[in-house]
This record gives structure tokens, sequence and C-alpha cells, in this order.
């Protein structure tokens, strides 16, 4: 497991760049969460943009999660297929959440420590701020396994259409 809310990985493909981008065309939009009518169709497996050198995606969820990777991608072109490098990881918004607790957390515990003296409290504050993030980077490694798998398994299906 990472200590840090981040993960990459490195995928090689028999498909050409041009297939593997569009394939995540036809299964990523871009999010208008207010039109309802765009978050109906089941065929969409992620949110997202996906340009001419690589994407910027989400897996699509019908329920908020904090702690959903942003998957950032290229493809490049190999002359057997492609490599994909894809990196996960916590949104900004996520990371700025994350950070604020922990932070707040240790500034109490420092002052229970150094301002009142008080070990109970301050071993309180900084028990929290472990749980906080332990529990921040256990979500998110759970949530870059499901992208995971979702992304893995869509590239080895369009392998499967071709032969």
């Amino acid at each position: 497991m990472n200590l840090l809310p981040f993960h990459s990985e490195t995928l090689v493909s028999a498909l050409t760049k041009e297939e593997v981008l569009g394939h995540l065309i036809r299964v990523t939009r871009e999010v208008n969460f207010l039109d309802a009518r765009t978050q109906q169709d089941s065929k969409i497996r992620f949110n997202g943009m996906i340009g001419r050198e690589g994407f910027r995606i989400s897996r699509a969820i019908k329920r908020g999660d904090s702690f959903l990777p942003l998957m950032r991608g290229e493809v490049e072109s190999t002359p057997r297929g492609c490599i994909i490098f894809v990196r996960y990881s916590l949104f900004p918004t996520t990371v700025l959440f994350l950070s604020f607790w922990s932070v707040v957390l240790l500034a109490f515990a420092a002052y229970y420590f150094v301002g009142l003296q008080n070990i109970n409290y301050g071993s309180i504050c900084i028990g929290l701020a472990v749980l906080n993030y332990v529990l921040g980077i256990f979500f998110f490694q759970r949530q870059v396994k499901a992208s995971r798998e979702l992304f893995h398994e869509l590239i080895n299906f369009e392998m499967k259409d071709k032969e």
C-alpha cells in the first residue's frame, strides 16, 4: 500500500493509439451535472475528456465519492501497438480537504502538548490525524482498484472484439 494518494502504471497494448483513444471516447462523456439526460446512458463508464495525446477521466458513478481517483493518461504509439501511461491521483479538492483536517488536528495536538500540557488530548488529536490520513489512503486505494479493473476490462474488451 502506498503512503501517498498516488498510483501509476504503464500498460502495453497491441491496439493502436487511435483504437485505444477511440474506444475511450465511446465510453466517456464530458461531465454536465445540470443536464439529467446525459447521465442516463448505461454505456458511459467514465466522465472526463479525451484528447489527441491522452485523457483525463474518472469512473462514472451514481453517488458521490470523495476518494474517487482522477486518471490522467498519455498514449504513445509504437510499431506494434501503443504504450499507455496512467497516473491515478486524488482530485485537488479532496487533497485540500484531507490536508486541511490533518493540519487542524496536528495544530490542536501542538496546542494541547505545548500550551496546555495535556498529553491525553494531544495524543487523541494525533491519533485522529493519523486515522484521518490512513482512512483517506485506504479509501483511495480501494477506488483505484475499482477504476483500474474497469479500465483494464475496457482495453481487453476491445482486444476480444478484434480476434
